[in-house]
């Protein structure tokens, strides 16, 4: 379906004929699509104005009140066929039909899959304040081959992990906390995650973690969840 900023014709004889289209439908299917009357004469009057100024703004009696009124009625027109358009016309019984005899565009039915990420993603690091922590999300450079879809790469998850001096102590570890004990080697041994569409996300963490070490990897991941590959596992001190 068209969107509402360009279904609409661009000349006003065009719009008086569309309306006019839609008039002539209108008076033999209104009950089946549920349009309720006084939209349908509505709709009849505001063309009707609207045909009758542009008649006179292009005669020798134009004015500039007459080309204002014009410029108005088109306006009024417009709204109406476009309110009448996203209350009646978006949804079934319409058939491919129905939305061609009203010169718009069918709806497409056919859904393409979403295939996973293929693309690896990665970030940059700022430090706005303390123990605050600003990721830069961007994909990984990949020369060799094509971008993914941009449906593929919906967003990021961003994985992370602290560890502190030395690595946890065992409470850490198994708390709510859950401190890493050792350097991670993999983006599976990082317990947080939380996923953004944002390309920039702050991260604040408490007080008492400045000084610890950071551990992050990202993946994208589609609309439906499912997840690309790692990226690079990266790190940094909480400032």
């Amino acid at each position: 379906m068209q969107t509402n900023k360009d279904w609409l014709p661009g000349p006003r004889a065009d719009l008086i004929a569309m309306a006019k289209d839609w008039l002539g439908i209108l008076s033999v299917t209104t009950p089946p699509w549920g349009i309720p009357a006084a939209e349908v004469e509505e709709l009849q009057s505001l063309t009707e104005t609207a045909e009758e100024l542009l008649e006179t703004a292009k005669s020798s009696e134009r004015t500039e009140v007459i080309t204002a009124e014009c410029k108005a009625a088109f306006e009024a027109l417009t709204a109406k066929m476009r309110s009448i358009k996203n209350h009646y016309f978006l949804s079934p019984p319409l058939t491919d039909v129905d939305f061609i005899s009203l010169q718009l565009k069918p709806k497409n039915s056919t859904h393409s899959p979403v295939p996973p990420p293929t693309d690896q993603a990665e970030a940059d690091i700022s430090r706005p304040g303390e123990h605050l922590i600003m990721l830069h999300l961007r994909a990984v450079a990949a020369p060799s081959r094509e971008p993914d879809p941009h449906r593929s790469d919906y967003g990021f998850r961003i994985y992370w992990g602290i560890m502190p001096a030395g690595g946890a102590t065992v409470e850490n570890a198994t708390g709510t906390k859950r401190e890493l004990v050792k350097i991670p080697v993999s983006g599976e041994e990082l317990p947080h995650s939380k996923f953004t569409r944002r390309k920039k996300e702050l991260l604040d963490f408490p007080q008492e973690d400045r000084g610890k070490t950071i551990y992050f990897c990202i993946r994208y991941e589609n609309a439906k969840g499912e997840a690309g590959p790692w990226g690079p596992l990266f790190s940094t001190i909480i400032p």
